[in-house]
């Protein structure tokens, strides 16, 4: 009888956790320093002065950039690469970085990334808007983009 409440509980916990991560899969969420800023010795500091000294050759859109996290093999990352790519060449002033997390593990810990596929949408000057975990969908990204730079 044991055996079959335990059981019973596992399968419980483990529905709980499908929903959980069918509903939060792709959402963008606001960044960690919104939630819970912290103190930090850098006067200014951006998520794309970190990405931009492991990356020198790239530069920030004139909208908005979006940083693709990926690894190897990783099957969401190839969708998301799409997703991002076609909304990069669609929007005006929007550009797309992809990283590979498992070449560039330091920035991986300063940015807190904790999955892969990870994307941030960073403003024109280079801070975090929003992130999220696994694949997003395009209308996601594209409501998650800030307005049209002005001109």
């Amino acid at each position: 009888m044991t055996g079959l409440v335990i059981l019973g509980l596992a399968a419980l916990a483990a529905a709980g956790f499908g929903v959980y991560r069918v509903r939060t899969e792709g959402r963008f969420s606001p960044t960690v320093a919104e939630v819970a800023p912290r103190p930090s010795r850098d006067p200014d500091p951006t998520a794309w002065s970190a990405i931009a000294a492991a990356l020198p050759g790239e530069a920030l859109g004139e909208r908005a950039t979006l940083v693709q996290f990926s690894s190897a093999f990783c099957a969401p990352c190839r969708t998301t690469r799409v997703v991002l790519a076609d909304v990069a060449a669609t929007e005006p002033g929007v550009r797309h970085v992809e990283l590979d997390a498992e070449l560039h593990l330091d920035l991986v810990r300063a940015l807190d990334v904790r999955r892969t596929p990870t994307t941030l949408v960073l403003d024109s000057s280079g801070r975090e808007l929003v992130r999220a975990g696994g694949a997003p969908r395009r209308d996601q990204v594209l409501s998650a983009l800030p307005e049209e730079a002005p001109r």
